[in-house]
């Protein structure tokens, strides 16, 4: 009961920390040095990832009509936009994609301390301030269909960055967004899009690798996992 009432509070974290710009994977850090889970360290970094897909998937329920081409609602034109919004989307997550699959166990061996994340944090903080500020009304590109190619992959080459511990995704794909030209909304907007195809991957990296590590779930941490998305998830929405 205790574990599960920890989940609750993990997915509460998770769900309000993912859609702003400081790091998700840094508070559930941060948080496990205050309120530990009872779960082996394999399972704790495979839930530290597979959690945030839980709070991911409202991007998904709050967007699909935006995002889904075959809408019928949508005219031939706006079709062809979102599969184009797609095409970017899928180019900009590449670089962070191939870092994270030749990088992940030597960043989860060495940058998952809270000494990493607590500096992450304040790195970015401040970065966020003087960007915003130097950059005010630089903006050219204001509309998340107005991104071309090029720029979704400079947003994408900046997320690389998010790896670090601490270093949060949105943050960092929202700042680079900026300093290339594209307003906060409209980076804000692609950032949250870019999260959907991230995570299924980080996902999906993490759970082979935990299966594939010989150490088997308990049925607490079976629990605490479907718990831990599901909260995430409602809190997100």
């Amino acid at each position: 009961m205790i574990e599960m009432l920890k989940a609750i509070l993990f997915g509460i974290v998770e769900g309000v920390t993912e859609w702003l710009p400081v790091s998700s994977t840094g508070h559930l850090i941060l948080l496990d040095e205050l309120v530990a889970l009872n779960v082996s360290p394999e399972f704790k970094s495979m839930f530290d990832v597979v959690i945030q897909l839980g709070a991911i998937l409202a991007v998904v329920v709050l967007y699909f009509h935006k995002l889904n081409p075959f809408s019928p609602g949508k005219s031939g034109e706006e079709k062809k936009q979102t599969w184009s919004l797609w095409a970017k989307v899928i180019l900009a997550i590449l670089p962070s994609g191939l870092v994270g699959v030749l990088f992940d166990d030597w960043m989860d061996a060495h940058l998952h301390t809270s000494t990493v994340v607590a500096a992450m944090l304040i790195l970015y903080g401040v970065a966020f301030i003087l960007v915003e500020k130097a950059y005010q009304g630089r903006h050219t590109i204001q509309d998340v269909n107005a991104i071309d190619y090029k720029t979704a992959l400079g947003i994408g080459l900046f997320q690389c960055l998010s790896l670090i511990p601490g270093t949060s995704r949105s943050g960092s794909t929202i700042l680079g967004a900026i300093l290339i030209g594209v307003g906060r909304s409209a980076g804000a907007e692609f950032s949250f899009f870019m999260a959907i195809p991230t995570m299924l991957g980080a996902s999906a990296i993490k759970m082979l690798k935990f299966l594939l590590s010989g150490v088997s779930a308990t049925g607490t941490e079976i629990g605490v996992l479907v718990v831990g998305c599901v909260v995430s998830f409602v809190v997100s929405l």
